[in-house]
């Protein structure tokens, strides 16, 4: 079996190490726009971000226990293949389409932001930039794909580690700080605040950011090709439970320590006397293509920035590339057609790049966790019924019902903040799930048996 064979690609062979899967994920779902992002949420929501942190723990344990054994029973290679086999074909292609339309946004918002960064930061084209990053990306997984990436997102996980921990260092030495004076400094700075309980309005309420946490976990991990690829490459079911849980408890830390550089930073901003930006995104690049905080930090910055863009575009690439092979084209065999999706894949991707560079954003963190509520509510919807229920929906409705419910979340979130003031938070994607299940139930066959052996049939 050569390691240039679409089994090597899709599964690696199901023989990495789980310590490595773990590791590596760290970079993989983090990606560039943490660099940039976290810190700047500092300013308008202090450290709050980390009630949704919380939530992920616990979302990854649903994952890890109740989503990957179900995975690893029918032996999959794409999720959405078990729901062709519990709801039908066409509940598998509308799971993959709107997979693929999630992960090219998202993947894109992030790799959008980083370019820019990396323009301002280096002097160079913004489309270039893009260009040069997906031929590269190209390069190294056209022929192996997972295998390839369990080893360079190690790899680029440890390099935006270094780069993170290089960069506090540097922040805390300018402002005259050792290790333990920066992490008082922190503790007692009025932007540390983590919990909100009394404001129920607010989106930063713990109730709406610990569940918002929990299911944008099992979403954008457990429902998710990208990330559960990964886990699905390990020896076993076991194997992928203690890699889920050890990433599971270093992502905490790691947010910590991200929140933390922002709060430093805006003590450095106001100890120079010197206005914040506007958009927190710009917090930190601000300072560094200044050459404020010295030639070194840049060198890290950069360094992370472009390890953590790899890890999360190469990663998204060879998802889009398994899921459209096996769901869209039902094809997992035929190499050549495999390789010709992943280079139509990486064209698909820049084009999405450059729409972002002509929206822009203020904070690419933010739009990103509104794209999880539109496009992985009809997910959460699909998966929930497939688990939960006996039922078979007919499958004529199921693309129209996936794609009403977020139209429907759209409009009763404008109608809210109209008529009572009220603004939908992350927790819109457990809203639009709700909408999806509602309208699959309402939609379902009443002759199940014999509409499930008709389906039976047909897969």
């Amino acid at each position: 079996m050569g390691k240039g064979n679409n089994d090597a690609f899709f599964r690696a062979g199901r023989q990495s190490a789980w310590q490595l899967v773990a590791f590596g994920m760290i970079g993989a779902s983090i990606s560039g726009v943490t660099f940039v992002s976290v810190p700047g949420m500092v300013l308008s929501s202090d450290m709050t971000y980390l009630q949704m942190c919380m939530g992920f723990f616990f979302g990854y344990l649903v994952v890890a226990f109740v989503l990957l054994p179900l995975y690893y029973k029918y032996n999959l290679t794409s999720i959405y293949s078990y729901l062709g086999t519990r709801l039908g074909p066409t509940s598998r292609k509308t799971g993959s389409w709107f997979f693929i339309v999630s992960k090219l946004t998202g993947s894109a918002a992030k790799l959008y932001l980083v370019c820019l960064i990396l323009e301002q930061a280096l002097g160079v084209h913004f489309t270039l930039i893009v260009i040069a990053t997906l031929i590269l990306i190209w390069l190294y997984t056209h022929r192996s794909g997972i295998r390839t990436l369990v080893w360079t997102d190690a790899l680029q996980t440890l390099c935006m580690l270094v780069a993170l921990v290089l960069i506090l260092i540097q922040v805390a030495s300018l402002l005259k700080l050792n290790v333990g004076e920066a992490f008082t400094s922190v503790w007692n700075d009025p932007h540390s605040r983590i919990f909100e309980f009394s404001d129920w309005g607010s989106r930063q309420h713990f109730l709406k950011q610990f569940l918002s946490g929990v299911f944008v976990v099992i979403v954008m991990t457990g429902l998710d090709q990208d990330m559960m690829q990964k886990n699905l490459t390990c020896r076993s079911l076991r194997d992928g439970q203690k890699d889920l849980c050890s990433y599971g408890i270093l992502f905490l830390p790691v947010n910590f320590l991200f929140l933390a550089l922002g709060v430093l930073l805006a003590q450095y901003y106001n100890s120079q006397g010197m206005a914040l930006p506007e958009s927190g995104d710009a917090m930190l690049p601000t300072l560094i293509t200044n050459g404020v905080l010295g030639q070194a930090t840049l060198i890290f910055f950069t360094l992370g920035i472009i390890a953590a863009a790899f890890s999360s575009a190469d990663s998204a690439l060879t998802a889009l590339t398994t899921s459209f092979c096996i769901d869209i084209l039902e094809d997992s065999s035929n190499e050549r057609r495999r390789k010709q999706v992943h280079i139509g894949m990486a064209v698909v991707f820049l084009f999405f790049v450059l729409v972002f560079r002509w929206i822009g954003s203020q904070s690419v963190i933010d739009l990103i966790y509104t794209l999880v509520g539109y496009t992985y509510g009809p997910l959460l919807g699909l998966f929930a019924f497939a688990l939960f229920t006996h039922r078979m929906p007919r499958q004529r409705f199921v693309p129209y019902i996936a794609i009403a419910s977020p139209l429907l979340c759209y409009a009763i979130d404008q109608l809210a903040q109209h008529l009572w003031g009220y603004h939908f938070g992350y927790e819109l994607l457990m809203f639009n799930g709700l909408l999806t299940f509602v309208g699959l139930f309402v939609s379902a066959s009443r002759d199940f048996s014999s509409f499930r052996n008709k389906i039976t049939k047909k897969t």
